[in-house]
């Protein structure tokens, strides 16, 4: 209908065009398999490093909620999967990739309740709006150019978002030869993990911390306990001592426990804790999260947080 297009794409007026299907198609056959469009869009901004255009010093990372054309009434329990697969060729399609993947072992824990229309969407929300179906689109911006560099499209859970972050930084490192010198991000990439990741190959992480929810209480804090090297332990202000047990798998934490009787005898146990004993948890990367606090302090913390949001607002238009 429109002969800009058929001029654009060499179609003669009398010419039939290519059905609508063609492109879903292709996107879903041949150009997956080949990686055309990831090799595109690097070799675009090779380019434009090459010209100068694009910096890559100074970096900053985000993401966006996608919503997934799909209603959240399609949700269905997991166990009913199998059933629906019978009637639904997009559950069918699932479930044999499921198989694809990993014919052996069981498939990692997921959402207890799958959309039958896009059963590889999650249902989630990023920010204050209500929860829907969706998916996590994450961007690594040159805060100089406002040039996306690096782009990953991830099931929409926060814990996505940081191992985005190391691929893209990672592939961006590969294409340059070295690793940028910062990184800034928003609260949600203020995880140990990352930001331990990011020291450990001498990037600056421009974050702040995600902090647990502390309690309102007027119980003694962390800095009331000194720690003892020596017998990897802590000393409470009455000089019982709190022994470690090891590392808590879900959240990552060292556990460092007193014991009932240890705590039954002392004359401040009301003032230390309102259990039977006092136990304190110190995160595995402690130390990159302290320097990550020290950090907001400094000017360049402010300056980066500015070209974050300035990217932010790009990425929105």
């Amino acid at each position: 209908m429109h002969l800009a297009w058929r001029w654009f794409t060499g179609l003669s007026f009398d010419q039939e065009i290519p059905h609508h299907s063609t492109f879903s198609k292709n996107r879903h056959g041949r150009f997956l398999e080949s990686n055309l469009f990831q090799q595109l869009f690097e070799e675009i901004v090779d380019r434009c490093m090459e010209a100068g255009l694009v910096e890559g010093e100074h970096l900053s990372v985000d993401g966006s909620f996608i919503p997934a054309n799909a209603s959240r009434l399609s949700r269905i329990p997991r166990e009913q999967l199998p059933e629906a697969a019978h009637v639904k060729r997009t559950v069918r399609e699932y479930l044999a990739d499921l198989e694809q993947e990993n014919p052996v072992e069981e498939p990692p824990p997921q959402q207890d309740q799958i959309s039958t229309t896009d059963p590889d969407s999650t249902y989630a929300t990023k920010g204050k709006g209500a929860a829907e179906l969706g998916y996590f689109n994450n961007y690594l911006i040159d805060n100089q150019s406002c040039v996306i560099v690096g782009v990953q499209a991830t099931t929409a859970r926060l814990s996505q978002e940081s191992a985005a972050a190391r691929e893209m930084i990672t592939r961006s490192a590969e294409r340059r030869g070295r690793f940028p010198q910062s990184v800034a991000a928003d609260t949600t990439y203020g995880n140990g993990e990352l930001l331990a990741w990011l020291e450990d190959r001498n990037i600056t992480p421009y974050i702040r911390v995600k902090e647990s929810p502390a309690p309102k209480t007027n119980l003694y804090g962390i800095e009331k306990f000194t720690y003892v090297a020596e017998t990897n332990s802590y000393q409470c202000p009455e000089g019982k001592r709190l022994t470690y047990l090891g590392v808590n798998p879900r959240n990552r934490n060292h556990i460092y426990r007193a014991t009932r009787k240890r705590c039954r005898e002392c004359a401040h146990k009301s003032q230390c804790t309102t259990g039977h004993y006092r136990q304190i948890a110190i995160h595995v990367h402690e130390a990159a999260r302290q320097r990550a606090r020290e950090r907001t302090t400094v000017p360049a913390f402010a300056a980066a947080q500015r070209q974050r949001r300035k990217v932010k607002h790009c990425l929105r238009n």
